[in-house]
């Protein structure tokens, strides 16, 4: 259960879910967004391991649990307004679905502007 402190602080929407943005601790890099429950928020604090909810299949779920691509999270910041959280992590293996070590790996839609 998440402490009352700590849920204060923090602006759960109408379903209940925060976004969760994950970042790594060496190089800074954003692996993945995901979404979290109070009580997955609470696991994650617990554990230090990076714990979230899925909405497709309604159910919460830790990273690495069947892939075993892990979330060591060193941090849980809330964002100014608490609608947000980010989490500093050390990722082993792949932090996306697609077995890449972003998310967003993909594609830029604005690169930088040569300066």
């Amino acid at each position: 259960m998440l402490s009352p402190d700590i849920a204060s602080q923090i602006t759960f929407d109408a379903a209940g879910l925060v976004p969760v943005v994950v970042q790594d601790r060496a190089s800074g890099t954003v692996l993945m967004m995901a979404w979290a429950d109070a009580s997955a928020v609470a696991n994650t604090i617990a554990t230090r391991r990076g714990t979230y909810f899925s909405r497709s299949r309604n159910e919460q779920w830790v990273k690495g649990e069947t892939s075993g691509s892990v979330q060591h999270v060193h941090e849980v910041r809330v964002d100014c307004d608490g609608d947000t959280l980010l989490y500093i992590v050390d990722q082993v293996g792949a932090a996306c679905h697609n077995g890449t070590r972003s998310c967003f790996d993909t594609a830029t839609l604005l690169a930088a502007a040569d300066a």
